[in-house]
């Protein structure tokens, strides 16, 4: 019986990384990666969801997502508002 070989994420992520170009943009966007998955430990820990965060903080659930996905650069002030 032939053995099967899978190519797992990280095999893909180390391939990915050897390109030069990828790294670059994965090294440059830290930051946003940081605050996301901060943002998302923040709602688990608070065990609340996107609807009441947003209402609480008056930031559209649409903003939040964003932030999480590291696809917005939030002003210094939403930030201030989800503290």
């Amino acid at each position: 019986m032939k053995k099967h070989t899978f190519y797992t994420f990280d095999d893909h992520f180390k391939e990915l990384m050897k390109n030069p170009s990828f790294k670059k943009e994965w090294d440059d966007s830290e930051s946003e990666r940081l605050l996301g998955s901060s943002l998302m430990n923040m709602i688990i820990k608070r065990k609340t969801d996107y609807k009441k965060l947003a209402t609480r903080t008056k930031i559209s659930r649409v903003t939040i997502s964003e932030i999480i996905l590291g696809n917005a650069n939030p002003k210094l002030s939403i930030l201030k508002n989800l503290l």
